[in-house]
């Protein structure tokens, strides 16, 4: 006869090794999540997706993960740092001009249904765009032309207008676009025409552009009556304690190594380090509010989790609860369009659809938003499961046909992968 002793051992024995499959420890799901990001990053840099790449990934308000992977490019000469600047491109949006939006908006010096053409006085007698709101333009359903290469306006067959552009700069040309490329101080003016000359679609249907994002700091400026910058730095990031976020990080002397982005054969002639990729954002001097803010992964970390903390951070509020709402909803789904006011959102259906499908992964929630941009950039806050997640990469080193980052769909799958992880806590 088996001693009683014997089986109650022999019990809790049993029930351990059950609970311990059911539910196996967090750092072992964690090493698991991490080698499983390790393989699909690397294998994006084995595939010439970029030369290197980190992400950040925070829970609850605590980084779960910060990693870094690869180098700055091919030759293998520096490798890829926590503390590395990247040009952020079109996540410069959600984080240069739109704080400050939302601020107006919190204060009531903006109206996001009136007519843009009340705060952008040169639209009044535009036919086709003296109506259209502010809402309207931030949610990409204002029927604005896409892009215009503005660059085709300081080129001609024999290279750089010396009109527009000089390699010294004086009282006229005090714009910054690179270490020996100086613009015309009126240039912006010649920009805002053609704007306000652009054509608009008749179809009030969801069409990306980032053509007002040109225009805000202006408009900033003009109903604070304070520069864009400065109104930036004050009422964000250096509250925010993360003052290394901002533009043209060559001339601030900041020991941080900054990563490249692209070889440029027809403007700048070398590698694009330093000064901003974007070519519309370098003809206002690398300010601009459609791209050129460079910063780190924590930079991005601590702005993301304010907005998914609905406003406020370390104790200190910074927008009203309900205007981040309100700017992170999707405004128009009855026409189809995802958008929130300047804030990307997941696809309408994205739930149903496969990761090799889905944006951005499948898992993550409607109350989610976030921005990518050209560079190889990428951040999302979802506040239903109080994830973060932060993807900094250079995939247009050395040339924007790299799309293997999409074609791989690395963002995607590396974000899925976290919701794999809470979804086993």
């Amino acid at each position: 006869m088996i001693p009683r002793y014997t089986i109650y051992i022999f019990i809790i024995l049993f029930s351990i090794l059950i609970i311990g499959r059911a539910q196996p420890p967090e750092n072992v799901v964690l090493t698991d999540i991490t080698d499983r990001a390790d393989s699909i990053i690397t294998n994006g840099i084995k595939n010439k997706a970029f030369p290197g790449a980190q992400i950040l990934v925070a829970v609850k308000g605590k980084v779960l993960l910060h990693k870094t992977y690869g180098y700055h490019t091919y030759d293998s000469l520096l490798a890829v740092q926590k503390t590395d600047f990247y040009d952020l491109a079109s996540v410069t949006k959600i984080l240069g001009p739109l704080p400050l939006l939302m601020k107006l908006v919190d204060e009531e010096r903006l109206d996001l249904d009136a007519p843009f053409s009340k705060y952008w006085p040169s639209w009044r007698n535009q036919k086709d765009k003296k109506e259209i709101t502010l809402r309207e333009i931030l949610s990409h359903q204002a029927g604005l032309t896409p892009y215009i290469v503005f660059l085709n306006e300081v080129l001609d067959k024999e290279g750089l207008k010396h009109r527009f552009i000089r390699d010294k700069s004086d009282r006229r040309f005090q714009r910054q676009a690179y270490e020996d490329i100086w613009v015309r101080n009126t240039f912006e003016n010649r920009i805002f025409r053609r704007i306000k000359r652009s054509r608009v679609s008749e179809k009030k249907e969801y069409a990306y552009s980032g053509l007002a994002f040109l225009l805000f700091p202006n408009l900033i400026e003009d109903l604070t009556g304070n520069s864009y910058p400065y109104m930036l730095k004050k009422e964000f990031l250096f509250p925010l304690n993360i003052p290394s976020l901002g533009y043209i990080p060559e001339n601030k002397g900041f020991p941080n190594p900054i990563i490249p982005t692209e070889f440029d054969s027809l403007y700048r002639k070398t590698l694009v380090q330093g000064w901003v990729h974007d070519e519309n954002a370098s003809l206002f001097g690398g300010i601009s509010g459609n791209a050129g803010l460079f910063g780190t992964a924590r930079d991005l970390y601590r702005f993301m989790q304010m907005y998914q903390n609905y406003g406020v951070l370390d104790g200190r509020r910074y927008l009203s609860e309900e205007t981040v709402k309100e700017f992170t909803r999707v405004q128009y789904p009855e026409n189809n369009n995802r958008r929130g006011l300047g804030f990307d959102k997941p696809l309408l259906d994205n739930a149903q659809k496969d990761i090799t499908e889905a944006y951005p992964a499948p898992s993550a929630s409607a109350e989610s938003f976030g921005h990518s941009g050209f560079t190889g950039t990428f951040v999302w806050a979802d506040p239903k499961y109080q994830l973060v997640f932060i993807f900094l990469s250079n995939r247009v080193y050395p040339s924007r046909d790299h799309r293997q980052l999409y074609e791989l769909n690395i963002r995607t799958s590396l974000h899925q992968l976290f919701y794999d992880y809470l979804e086993k806590h």
